[in-house]
C-alpha cells in the first residue's frame, strides 16, 4: 500500500493505494482538506483523516512507501521567503565576464539570496576540453571571503558543466574544505546546455537548501507521529520521485511538480496515454499535455518568479480561473470579471454556499444547478440562473480556447477533467466532444503521486562520427537506464520513455545535443536504506 499526498494552494489531497504496477493500482482512500498557511500542518490533517477512512483492519505500518507534492519551494521562491544567503561561484575566466551572474533577477529576490558573485577561472569548451584551468588558489580566495560575509549556501557553475562535471566536482570539494558545513549546489546536477539559466537555477536550488532541512524533517516527524514509518518521497517536476535525503541537495526538482501529478493522475484513471488535461483547482486551471503518459516538457526556457531558468518543467497553460474564483459584476453582463484573485483556501468560510460573503465560482456553478455543493445553497438559487449559465459559459470558452492553444494537431484530441474545482465545467467543452471526468477525478493529483515512478534523464553534447551514431545513442540509453536504478528503479523494469538528438549546425565536428529520459517501477526495498544518490538528471 502506498499514500500519496499533494498539497495545492487551496486543497491539500491524500489517496490510500494498493497495488504494485500501475495497472493494478486500486484506490482504498480518498481525502480533501483545506491547505493551511503551514503546509506541514495540512498534511499532517490529511493523513490523519485518510486513516481514520481507511478500510477496518488496516494499520499505518501497512504502508509501504508516502509520496508527496508539494508547492512548499516553489511558493518560497514565489513569496522572496524563507531563502538561505547563497553566494554565486562561476568557472568561466576569461569568459563570460559580459553577463555577470543574477543579471535580470528581480530586485525583491536578488535581494532575498544575498546578490553576492564571484568569477574564477575554469570552464570547459562543448567537446569537453578545458576553456581554463581551474585556479586553486583563486577559489581559496573566494571561500575566505564568503566564510568571512556568513554565507551558508554556494551555487557552483561552470561554462558546458553539462558535458563534463569534474571541474565543478574538484571546486565544491575545496569550497567545503575552505568553509566547514558549507552547502555547495553543482550546475551540472541541475539545468541543461545554457550557462545563464542552468546558473538561476543552480542559485534558486542552493536558496532552498536550509528550507528543505526543515521541510524534511517536519514531514518525517509528521509520518512517525501518524504510526508511519515507511520511506518518504517527494515528487519531482517530469513525474517521476526522488527520496527525501536527494531532496534535501535537489529542492528545485520540485517546482511544478503539482500540475505534472495531475496530469500523471489523470492519464492513470482514465487510461488515456495521449490526452489534454484540465485540472482545475481553487485558484487556477492548468491545462498541459500528456503524451505518452508523462507532461509534455516546456520549451528549453521557463520562467520562475521573473527568473529564467532551463531545468525541465511541465508544459502548462495557466488560467486564474478556479472554484475559489472571486466574481465581480454577477447582474451587469458588460462588466461580470471571473478571478485571476481567490479566495484560496479560505473556500469553505468565505464562499456564500458555506456561509461567507464572498461570491465565487462555486456559487455561481451552484446557481446554475450545475453543483450541489455546501450547507446554503438555497441561498444562492436565489440568483438569476440563466446569468449563472450565461457566466459559466464564458468560462468555458475560455477554457475550451486554452487547450486549442496547447494542441499541436488538428487531430481528435481526448480531454480529461479534474481537480477539485472541476464543478465549474460541464462534462462538454465548446469544439471538444471527447471529454473525460473519471473517478476520483478531484484526487487526480495526488494519484499521480502515488503511481509515479523513478527517472534518470542524460542531457549531453556528444561528437557523432560517420558510423557511429548506433553506438553513441546506445551508450546514452545505458547511462540513463543505469542512473534511474541509482535513483531507486527496480532494476529490469527500466524503460526508455524519450530520446532526442538536435544537431548543433554552430559546432564543428558532428556536434549533436543529446537527451535521453528513462523511468522505471519504484525499488521499495532500496529506498529510504541508502545515501542520497546523483541526480537523475545529471
Amino acid at each position: 500500500m502506498r499514500l500519496g499526498i499533494d498539497v495545492g494552494g487551496t486543497n491539500t489531497d491524500a489517496v490510500l493505494v494498493a497495488g504494485r504496477q500501475e495497472d493494478d493500482v486500486r484506490v482504498l482512500a480518498a481525502v480533501k482538506t483545506p491547505t493551511t498557511e503551514d503546509v506541514t500542518a495540512g498534511v499532517v490533517t490529511a493523513i490523519g483523516e485518510l486513516l481514520a477512512g481507511a478500510p477496518e483492519g488496516f494499520t499505518p505500518g501497512e504502508i509501504a512507501a508516502v509520496m508527496i507534492g508539494t508547492t512548499h519551494f516553489t511558493n518560497a521562491v514565489v513569496a522572496a521567503r524563507d531563502l538561505t544567503p547563497t553566494a554565486v561561484v562561476r568557472l568561466g575566466l576569461p569568459a563570460t565576464t559580459a553577463i555577470p551572474p543574477l543579471s535580470g533577477w528581480p530586485a525583491r529576490l536578488r535581494a532575498a539570496v544575498g546578490g553576492r558573485t564571484y568569477l574564477c577561472h575554469g570552464g570547459y569548451e562543448y567537446d569537453g576540453t578545458e576553456l581554463s584551468t581551474l585556479d586553486v588558489d583563486e577559489l581559496r580566495r573566494a571561500a575566505a571571503d564568503i566564510a568571512g560575509r556568513g554565507v551558508r549556501s554556494v551555487a557552483l557553475s561552470s561554462v558546458f558543466a553539462p558535458v563534463n562535471g569534474t571541474m565543478e566536482q574538484e571546486a565544491a570539494e575545496i569550497l567545503r574544505a575552505e568553509v566547514p558545513g558549507l552547502r555547495v549546489s553543482c550546475s551540472y546536477e541541475l539545468g541543461r546546455i545554457g550557462l545563464l539559466e542552468r546558473e538561476n537555477a543552480t542559485v534558486l536550488n542552493a536558496a532552498l537548501a536550509e528550507l528543505a532541512d526543515r521541510l524534511a524533517e517536519a514531514l518525517t516527524a509528521a509520518l512517525a507521529e501518524a504510526g508511519i514509518g515507511a520511506p518518504l518521497l517527494l515528487s519531482q517536476n517530469d513525474g517521476t520521485l526522488m527520496d527525501i535525503g536527494y531532496s534535501r541537495r535537489l529542492p528545485a526538482a520540485t517546482f511544478a511538480s503539482g500540475p505534472t501529478n495531475s496530469m500523471r493522475g489523470a492519464g492513470f484513471l482514465s487510461g488515456v496515454r495521449d490526452c489534454a488535461v484540465v485540472d482545475v483547482g481553487g485558484t487556477t486551471t492548468d491545462v498541459g499535455m500528456l503524451v505518452g503518459g508523462f507532461p509534455r516538457e516546456a520549451p528549453a526556457i521557463t520562467d520562475i518568479a521573473g527568473i529564467r531558468v532551463n531545468w525541465r518543467m511541465p508544459d502548462v497553460l495557466s488560467l486564474g480561473i478556479g472554484g475559489g474564483s472571486l466574481v465581480r459584476g454577477f447582474s451587469d453582463a458588460d462588466r461580470t470579471t471571473v478571478g485571476p484573485d481567490s479566495v484560496g483556501f479560505g473556500l469553505t468560510s468565505k464562499a456564500l454556499v458555506f456561509g461567507g460573503d464572498t461570491l465565487t465560482l462555486t456559487d455561481v456553478a451552484v446557481a446554475a444547478g450545475q453543483a450541489r455543493i455546501g450547507t446554503m445553497t438555497a441561498l444562492v438559487r436565489r440568483f438569476d440562473g440563466d446569468r449563472a449559465r450565461a457566466v459559466l459559459a464564458e468560462v468555458n470558452e475560455r477554457v475550451a480556447d486554452a487547450v486549442d492553444r496547447m494542441r499541436t494537431s488538428p487531430d481528435p484530441l481526448p480531454v480529461v477533467l479534474v481537480g477539485g474545482g472541476g464543478v465549474v465545467l460541464p462534462d462538454a467543452l465548446p469544439g471538444l466532444p471527447d471529454v473525460r471526468r473519471p473517478e476520483h477525478s478531484d484526487v487526480a493529483n495526488a494519484i499521480g503521486a502515488a503511481i509515479a515512478e523513478v527517472g534518470g534523464e542524460l542531457d549531453r553534447v556528444v561528437r557523432i562520427a560517420d558510423g557511429r551514431r548506433d553506438h553513441v545513442l546506445a551508450e546514452a540509453r545505458a547511462e540513463a537506464v543505469e542512473r534511474a536504478e541509482a535513483a531507486g528503479a527496480r532494476p529490469g523494469s527500466v524503460e526508455i520513455v524519450e530520446v532526442t538528438e538536435v544537431p548543433l549546425a554552430y559546432l564543428p565536428g558532428g556536434a549533436t545535443r543529446v537527451r535521453v529520459k528513462a523511468v522505471g517501477d519504484l525499488d521499495l526495498g532500496r529506498v529510504g536504506s541508502r545515501e542520497p544518490v546523483a541526480a537523475p538528471g545529471a
